[in-house]
């Protein structure tokens, strides 16, 4: 059986087109991918990310706790969110995740869909305070919807007293939504635009969703699937987690250095990632392509002089630049910007050439 989210009445009344996303049936599409995608670079448009887990810590060393497994420094203000990752001992990615900091004494953690009891059987064997420090795998408690694009903050006003054009980006407030009290609003998102992921109370969330869309009708808003969130993630860059980044591959090839806070005490995987860098660094580095002629797909074999020096780890027609992209790992010398490749496309080479990343960056 596949699960659902509260939302599915409305993607099935809505006549989505549904898959199995992880063991999730989940909207893909609901018009058309590319109508969806421009909606959301052009003006705003609603999704269902219900599927991603939530980690509750609390107790007085929370944010202690958190500090451990992740390998950012997590030294944000109360309020405020930071993205990091959360690496095994040898400095395999176990994921990607965004931690909240509600409160001194509590801090949320979102995880990816796929990844949820994995996520949560690792912290609780790596937490550091086991016996000051209570985790709850709170998943099945909230529903989450983002709202992205340059009318996110115009449609969501509507629904809220609370003044989101004040909170900074990763910034976040607790309040109410569309009269459902008890709901988490930050300033993220997985699309390069602009917006807000909100986490809703399960069971009252499913009156959310005709309240979002009544609110941005003014902004043409729609209702947006998985196969536009995948074409909006990797215009602007950012990882998915299973194709780009997994427990293979480390923060440093996958060009999230930034967030690998080595100064600090310890962390999780932090004598591994040392150890790489007294070693002199990574030997791949996970590139940005644009590609003529042939769209690239997961699993093709990035070549240099007829040898295979990589491999595409996600790819697509980039509606926003009219060109085919994707993203790769390369050998290190491989890496510069400018470095012409080729792509073995289904059996026939594509030219391709590294470039710098983002390949979308909003003019806003």
């Amino acid at each position: 059986m596949l699960r659902r989210t509260p939302f599915f009445e409305h993607h099935k009344a809505s006549g989505a087109k549904l898959i199995d996303f992880g063991g999730w049936e989940m909207p893909v599409q609901y018009t058309s991918i590319l109508e969806e995608h421009r909606r959301v670079r052009e003006s705003v448009g609603l999704f269902d990310v219900s599927h991603m887990g939530e980690v509750r810590f609390r107790g007085k060393q929370a944010i202690d706790a958190a500090r451990h497994l992740v390998t950012n420094d997590v030294d944000v203000p109360l309020g405020h969110a930071q993205y990091t990752c959360m690496c095994q001992e040898d400095g395999g990615i176990v994921d990607d995740l965004i931690v909240y900091r509600l409160a001194d004494d509590d801090v949320l953690i979102c995880v990816n869909a796929s990844n949820r009891d994995k996520d949560f059987q690792f912290m609780v064997g790596h937490n550091p305070l086991p016996n000051a420090v209570k985790l709850e795998n709170q998943s099945d408690q909230w529903a989450q919807i983002a709202v992205q694009g340059r009318n996110a903050i115009p449609t969501l006003s509507k629904l809220t007293s609370l003044s989101l054009r004040d909170v900074p980006s990763f910034g976040l407030l607790k309040g109410e939504l569309g009269g459902v009290p008890g709901c988490i609003l930050a300033r993220t998102g997985y699309t390069g635009e602009d917006g807000y992921e909100v986490f809703i109370p399960a069971a009252q969330a499913p009156r959310v969703w005709p309240l979002v869309l009544e609110a941005g009708s003014e902004f043409g808003i729609l209702p947006i699937g998985l196969g536009a969130r995948d074409t909006l993630r990797l215009e602007a860059k950012l990882c998915l987690y299973g194709n780009d980044i997994d427990e293979t591959t480390n923060p440093f090839e996958a060009g999230l250095q930034w967030v690998v806070a080595m100064d600090k005490p310890d962390f999780v995987g932090k004598q591994a990632l040392a150890d790489v860098r007294e070693k002199g660094g990574v030997e791949r580095r996970l590139v940005c392509l644009t590609v003529k002629d042939r769209i690239p797909r997961p699993h093709c074999k990035i070549l240099h002089m007829n040898r295979v020096v990589g491999e595409v780890t996600s790819g697509t027609r980039s509606p926003t630049l009219d060109s085919n992209i994707a993203l790769g790992y390369v050998r290190k010398d491989l890496a510069k910007v400018g470095t012409r490749v080729e792509i073995d496309v289904r059996g026939k080479p594509a030219e391709a050439e590294v470039t710098k990343p983002p390949f979308y960056k909003r003019p806003y």
